[in-house]
């Protein structure tokens, strides 16, 4: 079988658990990690992971199936980042979608979905680390089984919701808060891709969050 897996960002953090993935895999497959929409060459299937080039119908007609993976239980939290908004409004657990890819986004027939426990001390690695695991023990699974899942469609009596992409403004903190009431945006802010931050005095100020065992302090 011949898979692509299309992932945009060199430096996303899913791509230690792709490139793992793809050395595992080979045995039986011939299978291509790339980061450009103009490298697709066609195929079995294509998996889009963490993909921000859009993905026409014309890129699609080159594989048999081309899949998604989205970190919401469709058709609620269609669009950007729906796990990290879920948990900042407090979620315990978040649901991987693996979906069929369409010009509508996040609209497609859901091959697979896994829900995800989120402990209430989890920070934004230990979820990174849940989610990029079942997101690859759904890929197993669609190649796996690709012959037999039976795709189904989105609940059409289910309102669509949508979350908007982050901007650093969403990692803004107010400084008059408690700790406590804001540690779910807290926890949930890359230091390095999506820091949390205030301002005080006319300063701006960055944090980073990290676990630390009873005896280091």
């Amino acid at each position: 079988m011949k898979i692509t897996v299309l992932c945009s960002d060199p430096e996303h953090p899913v791509n230690r658990h792709l490139n793992r993935w793809v050395g595992q895999k080979r045995d039986g497959h011939d299978i291509e990690l790339l980061r450009k929409r103009c490298e697709l060459s066609g195929g079995d299937i294509l998996f889009l992971v963490s993909c921000s080039e859009i993905i026409k119908a014309e890129h699609r007609s080159l594989y048999r199936h081309t899949l998604v993976l989205h970190a919401s239980d469709l058709p609620k939290g269609r669009g950007w980042s729906p796990h990290v908004w879920e948990v900042v409004r407090g979620a315990e657990h978040i649901t991987l979608s693996l979906l069929e890819a369409e010009d509508k986004v996040d609209s497609g027939r859901i091959w697979l979905k896994r829900v995800i426990p989120i402990s209430k001390t989890d920070l934004w690695y230990d979820v990174n680390e849940k989610l990029f695991e079942a997101e690859v023990d759904l890929i197993n699974e669609a190649v796996d089984n690709s012959e037999q899942i039976e795709p189904c469609h989105q609940d059409a009596d289910i309102v669509p919701t949508y979350y908007e992409r982050r901007t650093p403004a969403d990692s803004e903190l107010d400084p008059q808060k408690s700790i406590a009431e804001q540690f779910d945006l807290i926890r949930m802010c890359d230091p390095e891709r999506y820091p949390a931050w205030f301002e005080h005095l006319g300063q701006k100020y960055k944090i980073s969050l990290e676990k630390v065992d009873h005896e280091e302090i």
